[in-house]
């Protein structure tokens, strides 16, 4: 059909057929429009378009896609879905039974749709630092659920109902694409992995800290008061409690690393990963990592300067340096090799050791790494 100036009407092009309803682009309303879509892009994709029934009339919709390239926002957005009372609350009631959870957490669907305005692709990675009751999170997993979408996400969050309702509304909404009154109503799951880590504050440094002063730094602090006074306010802090900051003993079990953390104040010790840590300190992209019987774990992978990387750590107390020396044989790691461009292993140790093109050994001490990068 064709828009006629001269009638003010719509005019058929061609002879309409017995099975065949013309249908003109009128809104709901009543108003006259217009096509959006010429006849060769509709023919090119008829899958994309489908004709309901409304009241006495058709209508023509397209079916609605997220946009990857962004689209504009209206300036007031009115769905009732975006609701923090209705679709906020009522969300974290019926996933965990109890309303009083979270205050006032923002609705899943007004994320939902932020995300698709702001353009995020089937494998985009959305951050979020201010995590609350992981909103985002549950969004980022339902729009995965729709489009069977690839969408990760990074959430921070430093409030204590990190482990009441932030973790555990991921853990549920995984298993379950529905709640009520927290039960599952049924298991429409998602394949689905996540990995959480909490980082040592500076609360908890302070907490960890001891002074340790010597014979010699006593007899020097005594002779003079001012030499005293000036030493307490710039020096002490950082000479007296450096051990404590990087304490090499801590390396001689990796596996067994603890600090105290205060929580809901109580001092409670905690378990350090140290072999991950390491791993963000180096800015290691892990290709692999195992665990050679109880007291060596193996990680492999390449740092973003693109050095492969091996890194060894062992407990001491179990694997001296002969036992270090047979499992490397046994496990066909040859430290002279071009297999890897640099070799971190805890502990003084007896491997051969190459010096590189930038004067730098191949094989070097986690505890020299670690301690360099931390300072």
């Amino acid at each position: 059909m064709r828009w006629s100036d001269l009638q003010n009407s719509w005019v058929i092009n061609e002879q309409v057929t017995e099975s065949e309803i013309p249908i003109y682009p009128i809104n709901s309303s009543g108003n006259q429009k217009v096509w959006q879509y010429g006849v060769d892009r509709v023919r090119a994709d008829l899958t994309e378009f489908k004709v309901k029934l409304q009241g006495d009339s058709y209508e023509v919709y397209k079916k609605k896609r997220i946009n990857l390239s962004g689209i504009l926002p209206r300036t007031w957005w009115d769905n009732p879905l975006y609701s923090a009372r209705d679709n906020g609350t009522a969300a974290i009631t019926d996933i965990f039974g109890d309303k009083q959870a979270f205050s006032f957490p923002k609705s899943v669907h007004a994320v939902s749709d932020s995300l698709k305005v702001s353009g995020v692709g089937k494998e985009s990675i959305i951050l979020d630092y201010f995590a609350g009751s992981g909103t985002t999170g549950h969004a980022v997993i339902n729009l995965n659920r729709e489009d069977e979408g690839k969408r990760k996400y990074i959430l921070v969050e430093m409030g204590e109902y990190f482990d009441t309702v932030t973790k555990p509304r991921i853990q549920k909404v995984i298993y379950s694409k529905d709640w009520r009154d927290g039960k599952p109503l049924g298991r429409q799951g998602i394949s689905h992995c996540f990995k959480y880590l909490r980082l040592e504050s500076y609360e908890d440094t302070l907490n960890n800290l001891s002074l340790a002063r010597t014979a010699q730094q006593e007899l020097a602090l005594g002779g003079s008061a001012q030499f005293r006074e000036g030493y307490l306010l710039r020096y002490m802090l950082d000479v007296e409690s450096r051990a404590s900051l990087f304490d090499v003993a801590r390396f001689r079990n990796p596996f067994a690393c603890y600090i105290d953390v205060t929580r809901q104040n109580e001092r409670t010790p905690t378990r350090v990963d140290l072999v991950e840590t390491f791993n963000y300190l180096i800015g290691l992209v892990v290709e692999g990592q195992y665990i050679s019987g109880k007291h060596i774990r193996v990680v492999t992978g390449q740092t973003l300067k693109g050095e492969k990387t091996l890194i060894i750590w062992r407990n001491q107390d179990e694997v001296d340096n002969a036992a270090l020396n047979e499992w490397l044989q046994k496990s066909g790691y040859n430290p002279r090799d071009r297999e890897f461009d640099r070799i971190y292993v805890n502990g003084d140790n007896h491997l051969e050791n190459l010096r590189r093109d930038d004067e730098t050994w191949k094989v070097t001490l986690i505890e020299e790494e670690f301690s360099k990068r931390m300072g």
